[in-house]
């Protein structure tokens, strides 16, 4: 308002503070140049956000809340669902430049968001999740789209992935060392043929069975 050179009024301006410290965007309504009401919206959080983060904290990761309101109200819903560190007033443009920044810093940086504003900072960062109820720009921006729209399945989906990366890992150590231990025995003709190729089967299907753990994965 102060652009156009309007006063608020104190009741109107205390109102704004009170609904701002809530968590709530507070929109001034003006006409004939005055100020003559004021209109509030808010995004309601969901139940299971303070859990989503609690999971995230587990994991050992840092959530950050990165948001185009204002600060009144970003570090309002922080505080509501567990966030200690808050971006706010971040234009559309600028997210991508605030995860480049993460990134400079040392951070492995990974996004979520489900709007069109997002898109360019979900592509820009290590790890882009959209959340599947989320705009068209920002799912075809993301490495991974979550079905649901449960900020909880962001955790479910860097667990599976660790877990399938440990998996992995397990099973390359497991067939490196059956041919570093199998190797100069054949080569020393000490392995029946027959002997090496059911080694060989037992061997392939110990590291299925070991992937097929995965389908247990809660």
């Amino acid at each position: 308002m102060a652009e156009w050179s309007l006063r608020i009024p104190d009741q109107l301006d205390a109102a704004r503070r009170a609904a701002e410290s809530k968590g709530r965007t507070a929109v001034l309504v003006a006409w004939d140049g005055e100020i003559h009401g004021l209109l509030v919206v808010a995004d309601v959080v969901k139940p299971s956000s303070a859990e989503a983060i609690a999971s995230l904290r587990s994991l050992g990761l840092k959530p950050i809340l990165l948001t185009g309101d204002n600060e009144a109200t970003a570090r309002a819903v922080a505080a509501e669902v567990g966030i200690d560190e808050v971006i706010a007033e971040v234009l559309p443009s600028d997210k991508a430049d605030v995860v480049r920044r993460l990134q400079a810093e040392g951070r492995v940086v990974a996004m979520v968001g489900d709007g069109v504003n997002d898109a360019p900072a979900l592509a820009q960062a290590d790890l882009g999740l959209a959340i599947g109820t989320g705009t068209d720009v920002a799912i075809e921006a993301s490495d991974l789209t979550l079905v649901s729209g449960d900020l909880r399945a962001a955790a479910d989906a860097i667990r599976l992935s660790r877990a399938t990366l440990r998996t992995i890992k397990q099973n390359l150590g497991w067939a490196f060392g059956y041919n570093v231990a199998a190797l100069p025995i054949a080569a020393a003709g000490l392995l029946n043929p027959v002997l090496a190729g059911a080694a060989m089967a037992l061997s392939s299907v110990s590291v299925v069975a070991n992937a097929l753990r995965l389908k247990r994965f809660r």
